[in-house]
């Protein structure tokens, strides 16, 4: 396993506490248009010069656009029929909890895309913002899934609620994912009992916390990238956000300057404030 951190320098790629810079100009983009990214990251450890973990780091992204799967998880099918029965939505997000076909959707670009550390937003025009942390694959110009990193989808939970046609809206604007701190790149699958958790501090304080594990992500990770890739291509490979456990009570909404904190082992804790 190879973790690879971005600066303003270029990749920085970490094994076993040991940090090196690359020895050429490898990018991000490299990694998602190779046919074996694994083996690419390995030589490069292999070739590079001793380095230091830099202070400020950019989100993992080159080229690649992000897309993300809904209502993978139980709690994010009950979170999404409660907001939008009013509109008539209970029933549809529970036909596609246990429909073949997955929901998915565009999500950003990357200039929409805030790094470790740089704030996210919360739209002007919504009053019920909610944080979501995901697993996020990192999916290669054929879709093979070669990594890892954390997601976090902000989501406008009154105007994705009041018609599911208003997803969009709710979902993508700018600065309306981060990414990182860093892309994991292995070739052995994550295992079932990884944890996701995530905490909101507000003033110093938590306001709210919570965690899930990938026992109880209903799709796998192959059913989610298949679908895809189903007459869409990634010249530039994607990420793929997928779906969250865990949603904080309807009571709930985030303010400017809370500070959002989603930790996945062993690709460390995104940390961004809102603003």
């Amino acid at each position: 396993m190879i973790r690879v951190f971005t600066d303003s320098i270029g990749l920085l790629l970490e094994k076993e506490g040991v940090f090196i810079r690359s020895s050429h100009a490898l990018t991000i983009d490299d990694l998602f248009r190779s046919d074996d990214p694994c083996s690419l990251a390995q030589q490069t450890f292999a070739s590079g010069r001793a380095a230091t973990m830099p202070e400020t780091l950019r989100a993992p992204i080159g080229s690649q656009e992000v897309w993300a799967a809904g209502v993978t998880y139980l709690r994010s099918r009950t979170a999404r029929m409660e907001e939008s029965k009013d509109a008539g939505g209970g029933t549809f997000y529970d036909k596609v909890y246990h429909a073949e076909r997955p929901e998915l959707f565009f999500k950003g670009t990357p200039h929409r895309v805030a790094a470790p550390g740089q704030a996210v937003r919360i739209r002007a025009d919504s009053k019920w913002n909610v944080p979501e942390p995901e697993l996020t694959l990192a999916l290669n110009h054929q879709g093979k899934l070669f990594g890892y990193t954390i997601g976090n989808d902000m989501s406008s939970r009154d105007i994705e609620g009041e018609n599911p046609l208003y997803l969009p809206q709710a979902k993508v604007y700018d600065r309306s994912t981060a990414l990182g701190p860093c892309l994991v790149v292995t070739n052995s699958p994550l295992l079932r009992t990884t944890r996701i958790a995530i905490e909101i501090r507000r003033n110093g304080a938590t306001v709210f916390s919570g965690a899930t594990e990938l026992t109880q992500l209903k799709r796998s990770f192959a059913e989610l990238a298949e679908f895809l890739f189903r007459d869409n291509s990634f010249p530039n490979g994607t990420y793929l956000m997928t779906g969250t456990g865990i949603v904080p009570p309807d009571s709930f909404t985030l303010q400017n300057a809370d500070e959002i904190r989603i930790t996945i082992e062993p690709i460390g804790t995104l940390i961004n404030p809102v603003g």
